[in-house]
């Protein structure tokens, strides 16, 4: 998908040369016409804001004036939910390896997002951190290599346990509290034209102290926490049941529970060793 990206704001347009230095540039035509930049009156001086625009409308309202790139982040996402129904798409990290699909549908705090970011760290190839978008005439998940978002604790944790990834500067109190932004791996940059089949659905879930373990989860459960975390399944109607149920029936299910990166990545990569 091309964006493009307007802003005056010099933390945009750093944030973008950080994060976004292996992505294409283009000059063809764009899906999304995106503008970061202040509110009109007199917040331009006074408490400054900063606000998302998509084709000149903002979709949501201002926030604090320091969460410039945080914004076009979070409003990327939005543009990407609320447009692109040609995929059935979940609220979801997904991975890859060996041309097989990992992916993790999780809720707000559990652990999703540090998860992924270890994984590739570790040689997973990054479809997306937040939005998995399925094609429903042949279930291939579509990449979406953006930046992984950190909050909290996780932003020290991925800086401990990935040395060498590329973080982005931490903006504090944002709605989401602290938040960073890792930058993808240029593998998976430069192989983001190539889908990938799913394999594994995995729902994480981090719990001070726990050993990194998987448990075997029904068909039906899965199936259930799929449509759950799907952005516009009822949109699809009929055809939204079967690109999930095929999902399903092609993927082993599980639940996993962990606190410890290193215990999880090995598990992860013993889970893609076996066939």
């Amino acid at each position: 998908m091309v964006t493009e990206v307007r802003s005056p704001l010099a933390a945009v347009a750093d944030g973008i040369a950080l994060l976004y230095a292996e992505h294409s540039v283009c000059d063809s035509f764009a899906d999304f016409h995106v503008r970061v930049g202040r509110p009109p009156g007199l917040r331009r001086w006074l408490k400054p804001q900063v606000l998302f625009q998509f084709d000149g409308a903002p979709p949501f309202n201002p926030l604090p004036g320091d969460q410039g790139f945080p914004i076009l982040e979070w409003g990327l996402n939005w543009c990407v939910s609320a447009n692109c129904h040609q995929y059935l798409i979940l609220h979801a990290a997904v991975m890859e390896r060996s041309g097989r699909a990992l992916v993790l549908p999780a809720p707000p705090g559990a652990g999703k997002s540090t998860l992924c970011a270890g994984l590739i760290s570790r040689g997973w190839r990054l479809l997306s951190d937040e939005l998995a978008l399925i094609a429903p005439a042949t279930g291939e998940i579509t990449p979406l290599a953006r930046p992984v978002s950190l909050k909290n604790a996780s932003i020290d944790v991925i800086g401990r346990f990935a040395p060498d990834a590329v973080v982005g500067p931490t903006v504090h109190d944002t709605l989401k509290g602290s938040v960073a932004h890792v930058k993808p791996p240029i593998e998976s940059v430069r192989r983001d034209a190539e889908p990938a089949t799913p394999r594994w659905i995995v729902v994480p879930r981090y719990v001070a102290g726990a050993r990194a373990e998987l448990q075997a989860v029904s068909k039906a459960r899965a199936f259930m926490q799929l449509v759950e975390s799907a952005f516009n399944y009822d949109l699809h109607g009929a055809r939204g049941f079967e690109v999930v149920a095929r999902m399903i029936e092609s993927c082993a299910c599980y639940e996993f529970t962990y606190s410890n990166l290193e215990e999880a990545a090995e598990l992860f990569r013993a889970l893609a060793a076996a066939r």
